[in-house]
């Protein structure tokens, strides 16, 4: 069982899903909606509508309307959400720091320490919950009144922006984005130590560590375990024995920042699951030792934070970027680390 700081996944893989069809030789002429429905279960004629609406639906490499007659051989493929959990989310006047809302899209800037989605240990107290409640206006007949549109997770301590949908069609549309990779995510990092070199790219899959189920190792790339995860970075600033590094995803599994940086032998500052909660580059001093603790104490966790993302809208087609400010914690290890003027 895993603990309370565990729980949160920062992949979104596991909230939608991919289908592809063949439709047989003697496929005779039926509306797509008509075929898909009878070809997955746990869904409703309403929800193919709104996946075929937000053009998640390819047939023949094209997106087709929901008029369209499957023909003898045709390739079929989309991405849609999967079914909610069977768990009562109550809502909770948990305040929110709200970025951008229209009748479709919400973006949110999230503080570190706050649970994405409820679960053990957390069942209350999570942005789900306080979704809920900020989405109790939204009309009684959409799902998302009681289930919020989620397409991806920031771990408990990652803060910065999300985006959440609020109509069914923009959850099937975000979803395709992130499947499709089009949506862009730049978190900045501080590590521990400065790279070899100032930018590169890290490839390697990411899956469940065999020595510890709690948290991820990274995996070659055709040993066929785990998922396969890259990840972009370029130094941003460097400062002494820590350094502040942007990272841009180009995949989004599990910890997928945090356990590739520590692969590449620079662990996230004060992440205490991939061991940056200890003093890895430094002097061997009582000093410099108490220096460091006093930076730890202002950050709950990993020093990770999601600051921009860029979506495209799901109704106006308008490309969308959103960026947030560095936590006043992070800043101030920062300017604590330019302060002391440490050198490696």
């Amino acid at each position: 069982m895993e603990d309370k700081d565990n729980v949160e996944e920062s992949e979104q893989n596991d909230l939608f899903e991919h289908y592809n069809f063949v439709a047989d030789a003697g496929q005779t002429l039926l509306r797509i909606d008509k075929f898909l429905l009878a070809r997955i279960e746990s869904t409703s004629r309403n929800k193919i509508q709104n996946v075929i609406t937000a053009g998640n639906v390819l047939v023949n490499d094209n997106v087709v309307k929901a008029n369209y007659r499957v023909r003898p051989l045709d390739k079929i493929s989309l991405v849609m959400p999967y079914p909610p959990r069977e768990t009562e989310v109550l809502p909770e006047n948990i305040p929110l720091e709200i970025v951008y809302e229209d009748d479709d899209v919400l973006v949110i800037n999230k503080p570190a320490g706050l649970v994405v989605h409820p679960g053990y240990a957390n069942y209350t107290g999570t942005l789900v919950n306080a979704l809920v409640y900020h989405f109790g206006n939204l009309p009684s007949s959409s799902e998302l009144a009681y289930r919020p549109g989620l397409v991806h997770r920031l771990d408990k301590n990652t803060s910065g922006i999300m985006v959440i949908a609020k109509t069914e069609i923009a959850l099937s549309s975000l979803a395709k984005q992130f499947f499709d990779r089009t949506i862009s995510r730049k978190y900045h990092a501080l590590v521990w130590g400065r790279p070899k070199q100032d930018d590169g790219i890290i490839e390697g899959n990411v899956g469940r560590s065999h020595k510890n189920r709690k948290i991820m190792d990274v995996f070659l790339p055709d040993s066929g375990i785990g998922k396969h995860a890259i990840t972009h970075y370029k130094m941003e600033k460097p400062l002494g024995y820590v350094s502040v590094v942007e990272c841009k995803l180009e995949t989004g599994r599990t910890h997928q920042i945090r356990v590739h940086m520590k692969h590449l032998g620079h662990p996230l500052f004060n992440d205490d699951s991939y061991g940056g909660d200890k003093i890895l580059k430094g002097l061997p001093t009582a000093n410099y030792k108490r220096f460091v603790q006093n930076c730890f104490a202002l950050i709950p966790g990993q020093a990770l934070h999601a600051k921009t993302l860029e979506f495209t809208h799901p109704k106006t087609a308008e490309r969308m970027k959103f960026t947030s400010e560095l936590p006043q914690g992070y800043l101030d290890i920062i300017e604590k680390f330019e302060r002391a003027e440490l050198t490696t």
